[in-house]
């Protein structure tokens, strides 16, 4: 008899690559999707109105009492004579573990805010009231987060940063499945007069040193897909970027699945420049797509970008990442087709599947 999986996930709002996977997961396994807030048109417009989505509650919609409700909600909730196997992603679905076994949690990352960028949070606050609350809100809840962490049967990380991080976070291992990308969704048309960034409009995302970039290269064209949840930290974040926009860079917000595989095939690259990424979906998308990818060194770009083979990577400075674009724009993206699409077939949906089925039938066995 077949398994009965849900896929916890925190919210579907911007959908991005987090969301994607656990869409596929449930596709894969014929699961539902469960979870808080959900934009339904976000979910067609990926492609993916073939898997059920089961919305638990709807948040507060201001931050951190979104994060804080989610929470709240996941820890509350009881499926566990529904289903025979759960999937948590993200940060916070994972408080349903101690009703919901036997279960696994592929790990993005550990929250950021409460670890690594906890300073960087805190720091971004406009005055010392809200640095204080701030600093509070994030003590209290890491604990609340390493309690239930306790409770998740196995951890699956998406990369070795983030196995990294895991250990540092909750002294615990994990085991290391690559995110899956559809390559055989995505093709090479031309090499095309601008270069392409996609990512969720968030600070961590550094768009602003995108637009600082393409500022100093008037002869170059950006063009920025992604969007973000309002109400959430990236709102200010947002507006600010709108004011100052250059005139060769187009923001298009969220996109379709199909238009999104038509700009990365007529682009001539895509510009990486996110904080210590967790992984980074996008970089294999454009490989797939037989484009180069410019990244920053560091994070999880390290993992998936071979330099000088399959794009460059380069420290996260203007200028190094302008020089970058000089060079590649000269050279072509044709000369890096072939090496790009052949990376790309290292992260093939069908091996994420396989191995995640693997690890399943493994907790199940030890359970």
């Amino acid at each position: 008899m077949a398994l009965k999986v849900a896929v916890f996930v925190d919210y579907i709002g911007a959908v991005g690559g987090g969301e994607r996977v656990a869409l596929t997961l449930a596709r894969a396994l014929g699961g539902d999707v469960i979870t808080t807030d959900v934009n339904l048109e976000s979910v067609k417009r990926l492609g993916y109105e073939d898997v059920r989505v089961v919305s638990l509650a709807e948040t507060i919609k201001t931050p951190p009492l979104k994060q804080i409700s989610a929470s709240a909600i996941f820890r509350r909730c009881d499926l566990s004579e529904k289903y025979d196997f759960f999937i948590f992603t993200g940060n916070w679905s994972h408080y349903a573990a101690k009703r919901h076994k036997p279960n696994l949690w592929y790990c993005y990352s550990p929250a950021r805010a409460f670890y690594d960028l906890r300073g960087s949070v805190i720091s971004r606050q406009p005055n010392p009231a809200l640095r204080a609350l701030a600093a509070l809100w994030i003590d209290l809840h890491r604990r609340f987060d390493q309690r239930s962490v306790e409770s998740v049967d196995r951890i699956i990380a998406i990369s070795t940063n983030v196995q990294r991080r895991i250990e540092e976070a909750y002294g615990r291992s994990s085991i290391l499945i690559y995110p899956p990308v559809d390559v055989a969704r995505f093709r090479f048309e031309e090499c095309g007069d601008f270069w392409l960034s996609v990512n969720r409009i968030y600070p961590e995302k550094r768009i602003d040193l995108q637009f600082q970039v393409f500022g100093s290269l008037p002869e170059e064209r950006l063009v920025v897909v992604g969007g973000y949840s309002k109400g959430d930290h990236a709102t200010r974040y947002c507006r600010r970027l709108m004011e100052t926009i250059p005139e060769n860079v187009t923001m298009l917000g969220e996109v379709s699945d199909e238009e999104l595989t038509d700009l990365y095939a007529r682009s001539k690259g895509l510009i990486c420049t996110a904080l210590d990424e967790d992984f980074g979906l996008t970089p294999v998308e454009a490989m797939a797509s037989g484009k180069p990818v410019i990244a920053v060194k560091e994070g999880g770009f390290l993992e998936s970008v071979i330099d000088g083979v399959t794009g460059r990577l380069v420290e996260a400075r203007s200028d190094r990442i302008a020089e970058a674009i000089r060079e590649i724009s000269k050279e072509g993206c044709l000369a890096y087709k072939d090496a790009c699409r052949e990376r790309a077939e290292d992260f093939s949906e069908e091996t994420f599947i396989r191995l995640i089925k693997d690890e399943i039938s493994e907790v199940i066995d030890r359970a």
